[in-house]
């Protein structure tokens, strides 16, 4: 498949889980592919060295998007190297849950910097550079439909996303620019195995909820995120759509 092909992506938060599978799911469709991580250097330099052994173009770039001068040098590093941008795929995010009393303000901060900030502050730098045909997907979160305990914070976070991204749609469209957001349900991934969701009762009650009866994977949304980065989307701007298995 090389429906991608030509396009130069950047994906945040790609050095592991659904990051990576985004990022190796551009670049099996012929993109170029930037990979931004904040911390995990091995976890980046796995990313791209997979991307290349199997053939495709690919770089790593650290970058925490919560910082408006690095969310700068992150797009304009994919620029330098490929000479173009035309995807922008939103998905560093912060998943973390803490019951209603334990809410701190730090905790707070935390989530609001990099999950919604960092939406802002990475999309007004590749805005600069997107021209006609060129593609936003945000990484949202099926969770601000289904009011889990404990998600208060994160639900916020990701509501703000889906705002975001619909003001977002009108405003660039005029440049021709899409704008769509993408709601995963539950995937299993690092950060659910490092959160402790992963063979939890949690887990389990997420999956019961679920009607095709089982958790995601990242390459289930993957190919969401591929499909509406490319032209077969062209008609596509303003969406949310939920890859959730079918939970509600």
């Amino acid at each position: 498949m090389s429906k991608l092909q030509g396009k130069v992506a950047v994906v945040t938060g790609a050095s592991k889980g659904i990051g990576a599978g985004i990022a190796t799911a551009l670049a099996r469709d012929g993109a170029a592919v930037v990979v931004n991580y904040a911390s995990s250097q091995a976890g980046a330099e796995a990313v791209v060295a997979g991307i290349t052994a199997a053939g495709g173009r690919a770089i790593a770039v650290r970058a925490d998007v919560s910082k408006a001068a690095e969310a700068q040098a992150l797009i304009e590093a994919a620029v330098a190297q490929f000479g173009r941008l035309d995807v922008l795929v939103n998905n560093s995010g912060v998943y973390e849950f803490a019951a209603i009393e334990e809410v701190t303000e730090a905790h707070y901060r935390r989530l609001f910097d990099v999950n919604v900030l960092g939406v802002l502050l990475a999309s007004g730098a590749a805005a600069k550079h997107l021209g006609e045909g060129g593609s936003i997907v945000n990484i949202s979160s099926a969770i601000t439909h289904v009011s889990t305990p404990a998600a208060a914070v994160y639900s916020g976070t990701k509501g703000a996303v889906n705002a975001i991204s619909g003001v977002l749609a009108n405003e660039l469209a005029p440049r021709r620019i899409r704008v769509n957001t993408v709601s995963p349900g539950y995937v299993v991934t690092e950060g659910t195995h490092t959160a402790g969701i992963t063979g939890s009762e949690m887990e389990a009650g997420f999956v019961a909820q679920t009607p095709l009866g089982r958790a995601g994977h990242p390459g289930d949304i993957a190919d969401v995120v591929a499909f509406l980065a490319s032209d077969e989307a062209r008609w596509l701007t303003g969406e949310n759509i939920t890859a959730s298995g079918g939970i509600r």
